[in-house]
């Protein structure tokens, strides 16, 4: 017992209760993914096992960027994020112009040994860590709009866009993040209303000329008039309905052989079939622990940029998944959102496993008193260094 502590506190540093919320919510994925897969393995001839495995790998690899992305001082992040939004930028264009269409979307690109990837996580996840760390280094001239309003506006107004043009949802989810973090990072009310127009301008070019415009002004329109329920909805409410409180029992699901994409999209109506109304509140349960842990270490970060970009990488996972919790009980229009953690999907699992591994890693700075002292250590010693010039 005494071996197994010294190892967890030697490798799993940072927030112990994120770890804790991160491995549930991974069990749960694997249990609930498995029961899910039956028709797609009907489908494409292949066993359940199969998916399994292949699931559970993705899971594994997922906490393994995670463990690594909690390793490294969150401030070397800030100097990666502006060259991952500059390659984000032809990687969303490609997509747009090139994308393979899976699951009814071109949201995808097919990359060679890796297979299909969905650059929109991770232009997402850069742009989150440049506007903390823009917003981080601006807190004495915040006001001055060449320095800060135009570069913040711009990086949000493109990668948005961008995303909006192949995946209208998560482009509005992320433009909330980003003004939740502007917001949190002290910019005049007046320049969020500036974002807002910037974000309204290209969600109306992406409706008049994205890939899925059409089918979002659809679901938009059809929930707004309470017309009928689409096929997704109803057999999702249908779940919800005959789950009562305790649930069928894991593997007992109906409607995972009704629902198109039980395994990620509608997942959420598969924990809650199966595992009835307590399922469904402990995982949301677990969703507002993780968001009230990442708040948390923002609070008692000592920098700007750490305490921004926990607050909006935290933000961003969890309003993503009450969005997909949303839709399922009826609560909002059918977006296609994932459920962070849970879902099937490789490119998803990996960057939230990395957003959460930064998050760690910010708790993991206010907590190792060593991170700060070899700061200074290292600030000291570069002011106390000669320039060439005075050698």
């Amino acid at each position: 017992m005494i071996r197994i502590k010294t190892w967890v506190d030697k490798n799993l540093q940072g927030d112990r209760v994120i770890w804790a919320v991160v491995f549930a919510l991974s069990l749960i994925s694997i249990l609930v993914v498995y029961s899910s897969i039956g028709t797609l393995a009907y489908k494409r001839t292949q066993s359940p096992e199969s998916f399994l495995i292949k699931h559970t790998i993705t899971v594994m690899i997922g906490i393994a960027a995670m463990w690594f992305a909690h390793k490294v001082d969150y401030r070397y992040y800030s100097r990666i994020s502006k060259v991952a939004l500059w390659i984000s930028v032809p990687l969303l264009i490609y997509t747009f112009t090139n994308g393979v269409t899976l699951n009814e979307a071109s949201r995808w690109i097919q990359v060679p040994i890796i297979g299909s990837f969905q650059p929109s996580d991770f232009a997402s996840l850069a742009l989150i860590v440049n506007l903390a760390s823009m917003l981080g280094k601006r807190q004495q001239n915040i006001d001055d709009i060449k320095d800060s309003l135009i570069p913040i506006l711009f990086w949000c107004g493109i990668i948005c866009g961008l995303i909006a043009l192949t995946n209208l949802s998560s482009a509005v989810l992320l433009l909330i993040t980003c003004m939740l973090v502007m917001f949190i990072g002290r910019v005049p009310t007046k320049y969020l209303a500036m974002l807002v127009f910037v974000g309204m301008l290209f969600g109306a070019l992406a409706i008049k000329f994205g890939v899925r415009g059409e089918t979002a002004r659809n679901r938009i329109t059809n929930y707004v008039n309470d017309s009928e329920l689409p096929f997704q909805a109803k057999h999702a409410r249908i779940a919800v309905a005959t789950g009562g409180i305790t649930g069928k029992g894991p593997g007992n699901s109906d409607q995972r052989n009704i629902l198109p994409h039980p395994y990620s999209d509608f997942i959420y109506a598969i924990v809650i079939e199966e595992y009835g109304m307590v399922g469904g509140i402990v995982v949301l349960v677990l969703y507002l622990i993780l968001l009230h842990r990442g708040m948390k270490a923002s609070y008692n970060s000592d920098r700007a940029f750490g305490g921004l970009l926990s607050a909006g990488l935290s933000f961003d996972l969890v309003c993503q998944a009450m969005v997909n919790m949303g839709v399922v009980v009826g609560l909002g229009p059918i977006t296609g959102q994932p459920l962070p953690l849970i879902s099937m999907g490789g490119t998803s699992m990996v960057f939230t496993g990395l957003a959460v591994g930064i998050i760690l890693s910010v708790s993991r700075g206010e907590q190792d008193p060593g991170w700060n002292q070899k700061s200074t250590t290292e600030a000291r010693e570069n002011r106390n260094m000669p320039t060439a010039k005075a050698a």
